[in-house]
């Protein structure tokens, strides 16, 4: 039997990526419309970050379980990749992203977020 992965306790998981898309497209806005130029890697990342939220919020929302699996991939390559080169190369990052230093900013929520994900949708397979 199949269920739904948006309900239950998948609403909080939908509830919190949602957040996550306003909270880091607003920041990613404001920084790219007030000092883009300060350091465009790191607000560019910061709109991309926002991005996938999106998309994962949206895909949770609507249940499509293979483009939320792709979407967790990437944000979790994202912060694995990101959160590392931002530690080895400070100078790369002038600013912090959402994922820069694993989500330290944002109390580590975006390491711990795809976890939490993947595993909401294998179990409910």
């Amino acid at each position: 039997m199949t269920t739904s992965i948006g309900a239950g306790p998948g609403r909080a998981l939908i509830a919190v990526y949602g957040l996550f898309s306003l909270a880091a497209g607003a920041r990613a806005a404001v920084q790219i419309a007030s000092r883009f130029g300060e350091a465009p890697l790191a607000y560019s990342l910061s709109a991309f970050a926002a991005l996938v939220y999106i998309l994962l919020t949206v895909a949770l929302w609507r249940g499509a379980r293979r483009l939320a699996l792709v979407a967790l991939g990437i944000e979790l390559a994202g912060v694995l990749i990101i959160g590392t080169l931002s530690l080895l190369d400070s100078a790369a990052f002038p600013d912090a992203t959402v994922w820069s230093a694993y989500g330290k900013g944002y109390l580590f929520i975006p390491l711990v977020l795809p976890f939490v994900g993947l595993y909401w949708l294998l179990r409910r397979r």
